[in-house]
């Protein structure tokens, strides 16, 4: 580690210790000194009185429901940043350089793009917001392979980009990037959560049988719930792969009728576990008693507007999750509140992790002293935070993946409102899921692009 590396940390783990960063002095550490980067970096914003932030989510395809809900998250963050509304989590978070006037001195402004929950179609959208729009962060996503081909164009260009909604272990692993920063939790932090959970409610003599998206997320999750039910005595029975976006998943849940499995575990996001899921209950999976045991299903990764759109068939079902609205620390009720009265109804863990995503690299910026890449990308790696609504939360430099805390829940069998859809079972502590950084490979490139 560098001397300016290690005296970024003393400071940011010194601030930790005390109340609000409260000044332009503390705002802009003295360490960080101009000219210590290259003098100029793409779509530099000095000569602007205004600076754009780009999301680019998902209006479109299998996930248009949570892309909705990341892109209202996003509006209220720009809205707090530049002293609007009640200020949200910028009431809670500690340490914080932000001011309330935008970023050094500079109004927030921000453009859109639609992903399609497609990759090519993401990169394109986000190619076009750095070229044309000139944006100097770019944020977005609900599918890890979108994820990961912006997280790569971001390093191409030279452009940060805070991955929103993306759960494959790849994002912080094999693919991560230098210029990539995930908030979200991933899939072997799901199975980590879990397993104690399972074994507790459904014991170490069981036949598992999983349905799989054909794609980066879906792979890693199966991998990662398969080796921690495997760990437990768990049998595979099977593991289907199911493409993205199918609609009808009849033909993949035939089968598990008949394969002696007595858990079905979805690896499903979005309307694809939707519809999965409400397919598996109308084929009678839930009524069926197999190996002498009550068949059960499990969704490693839920989110309350999943839940919502699966109604009465996600009563009693297992899974984890980010953040839940429900959560009575100060930073998540904070934002509920913010966010409550902006649309009417509380935000789902896609809409936390933008939000979050947003304030945290505008501080960054404000801590750094600049809008250069190299000096904001420094701000984040080993920074530690906290009143976001996970608890003590660190931004790992090795690897760019924030470590918190992580919630097993349950479909709530008596839900007081349409919103009141998952209990938490658990509150999984940070070192639990924590891991070595090593196991997944990948390096994150240079901090200086060309």
């Amino acid at each position: 580690m560098s001397d300016d590396r290690n005296k970024l940390t003393v400071s940011r783990r010194g601030l930790m210790k005390g109340s609000v960063v409260a000044g332009a002095a503390l705002a802009t550490p003295t360490f960080f000194t101009k000219g210590a980067y290259a003098a100029t970096f793409r779509n530099d914003p000095t000569n602007s009185p205004t600076v754009t932030f780009g999301f680019n989510v998902p209006q479109t395809g299998a996930y248009a429901d949570e892309g909705a809900d990341e892109l209202r998250a996003y509006k209220l963050a720009v809205k707090h940043i530049n002293g609007e509304g009640d200020g949200g989590m910028l009431n809670t978070m500690k340490p914080l350089a932000l001011e309330g006037n935008g970023v050094l001195g500079k109004k927030v402004e921000f453009v859109t793009g639609d992903t399609q929950t497609k990759s090519d179609a993401a990169r394109a959208s986000a190619k076009r917001m750095i070229e044309k729009d000139g944006v100097i962060m770019f944020s977005g996503g609900s599918s890890s392979g979108v994820a990961i081909a912006q997280q790569s164009l971001a390093q191409e260009m030279g452009v940060v980009f805070m991955c929103g909604l993306t759960h494959s272990n790849d994002t912080t692993g094999k693919d991560k990037r230098r210029y990539g920063f995930r908030h979200f939790f991933n899939a072997y932090m799901s199975g980590a959560a879990l397993g104690p959970v399972l074994k507790d409610e459904y014991g170490t003599e069981r036949r598992a049988y999983h349905l799989t998206a054909d794609y980066t997320w879906g792979w890693t999750q199966e991998e990662s719930i398969k080796n921690t039910t495997e760990a437990l005595g768990w049998e595979t029975v099977a593991a289907v792969r199911t493409p993205l976006g199918a609609g009808d998943f009849s033909q993949y849940i035939t089968p598990v009728l008949n394969s002696g499995a007595d858990v079905l575990i979805l690896n499903h996001y979005g309307k694809d576990m939707v519809n999965s899921l409400t397919q598996a209950v109308q084929f009678g999976l839930r009524d069926k008693m197999v190996n002498g045991k009550q068949f059960e299903i499990i969704v490693p990764l839920y989110s309350r507007l999943m839940a919502q759109g699966a109604g009465e068939n996600v009563k009693g079902i297992l899974g984890s999750t980010n953040w839940h609205w429900s959560l009575q620390d100060e930073g998540s009720m904070a934002f509920v509140k913010s966010f409550g009265a902006e649309y009417g109804f509380p935000p789902s863990q896609a809409a936390h992790t933008c939000y979050v995503q947003t304030i945290l690299y505008a501080n960054a910026c404000q801590m750094a002293g600049s809008f250069a890449p190299p000096q904001t990308i420094r701000a984040l790696e080993d920074f530690e935070f906290d009143g976001m609504g996970n608890g003590p939360t660190l931004y790992r430099g090795a690897d760019h993946q924030c470590f918190k805390k992580v919630l097993v829940v349950r479909g709530n069998e008596n839900p007081t409102s349409q919103f009141d859809l998952l209990e938490v079972v658990k509150e999984v502590p940070a070192e639990a899921v924590t891991y070595d950084p090593a196991i997944f490979g990948g390096e994150l490139g240079p901090y200086e692009v060309s």
